[in-house]
């Protein structure tokens, strides 16, 4: 065998070895890529947040309870009663408004994550992580709100708080309508405004609350509440629809 035909015969070995180690190499990227984008589970996260949210929706009263000097006082007249009971309204009310506010956040994760989106990748997961470790804190700032509802730190703590929480619920929502790994149902436009609405006009009341708070903590508290009366509604986005239009 001639010297042109050895080298030829190396050179065609060579190129073997190398277009088999770059298949190999794509194989490796396409699974550890298919892995990533599409070996996630909806019954896994659906059941992680179910449980997250009952959770902290349960915590919630536990914030309001007699104070342990008065069983300790012994007989109360009634109206002694009926004076510290009326002491617990700020956690009371502080208690339906959270608990609200975390019903329409869980509404709203429930069409993001297990109605728009057909599958679930890596980083929608991550994204529900966020919004999880927000969501569990709400009990303390709930609590300050709770005990120090006319405090304008304690207002702005919360506020901050819906508003960190509004910006992850509004992360995920983009990631699942217009990432190209998650596949989505046929959403008309119409769907699409009002889930943005839904999801910006509590964080809009929240950030107007807040400045608000040093002139008015009633005025805040009332925004908060009309934010989660908002999202209650269904007819509510029909009115900002007509107000942009």
């Amino acid at each position: 065998m001639c010297f042109f035909s050895r080298f030829c015969k190396r050179r065609r070995a060579n190129f073997k070895v190398f277009l088999a180690s770059k298949i190999c190499t794509l194989h490796k990227t396409h699974c550890k890529n298919l892995c990533y984008h599409l070996h996630m589970n909806h019954t896994r996260l659906d059941q992680l947040s179910d449980g997250i949210f009952a959770i902290v929706m349960t915590i919630l009263v536990f914030d309001i309870k007699i104070p342990v000097y008065l069983a300790q006082l012994g007989e109360m007249t009634n109206a002694e009663l009926w004076t510290e009971i009326q002491g617990l309204l700020p956690s009371f009310l502080t208690y339906l408004l959270t608990f609200s506010l975390l019903f329409t956040y869980w509404k709203a994760h429930h069409f993001f994550n297990s109605v728009y989106a057909k599958n679930i990748d890596a980083k929608l997961t991550n994204i529900n992580g966020l919004f999880f470790m927000f969501v569990s804190l709400v009990p303390f700032s709930a609590s300050l709100l709770g005990h120090f509802s006319t405090n304008e730190l304690a207002i702005s703590i919360f506020g901050i708080h819906i508003v960190l929480i509004g910006l992850c619920l509004y992360w995920m929502r983009g990631y699942v309508l217009f990432s190209p790994h998650i596949q989505n149902p046929e959403i008309s436009e119409h769907e699409i405004k009002g889930s943005t609405i839904r999801t910006v006009v509590p964080m809009l009341f929240a950030l107007i609350a807040i400045p608000l708070s040093f002139y008015s903590t009633t005025f805040s508290l009332t925004l908060f509440t009309l934010a989660v009366i908002f999202n209650l509604f269904p007819s509510s986005t029909r009115i900002i629809d007509k107000i942009i239009k």
